[in-house]
């Protein structure tokens, strides 16, 4: 689709003329993939990721300490919001759980 559409919010420009025809790649995905898998091969309870990783935050107390600035699975963009410095997290899928806060 092509053009602008109406949210009912917000007025959003569509970008999947952009797509069609091309494809991407992403080096970093057989890396991310394969943390992916290692993250998620054990269901990780709270108390088990903060005895490996330290702090850990789950989505509601990773809001209110940062700002998410992107994504691309398993880590996270992010911005402290007590000093501005921005760094990263890793996560979990289930339970979703954020750790290993690590600054730029």
């Amino acid at each position: 689709m092509i053009g602008k559409q109406d949210t009912g919010k917000a007025t959003v420009e569509t970008t999947t003329h952009l797509m069609k025809g091309t494809s991407m790649s992403d080096p970093t995905e057989p890396i991310r993939r394969e943390m992916v898998a290692q993250l998620n091969a054990v269901e990780g309870s709270r108390e088990y990721l903060e005895s490996k990783h330290g702090e850990v935050w789950d989505t509601t107390e990773l809001q209110e300490q940062f700002g998410v600035l992107g994504f691309m699975a398993p880590i996270v963009g992010v911005r402290r919001r007590c000093d501005g410095v921005k760094g990263s997290v890793l996560f979990q899928a289930s339970p979703r759980f954020y750790f290993g806060f690590s600054p730029e």
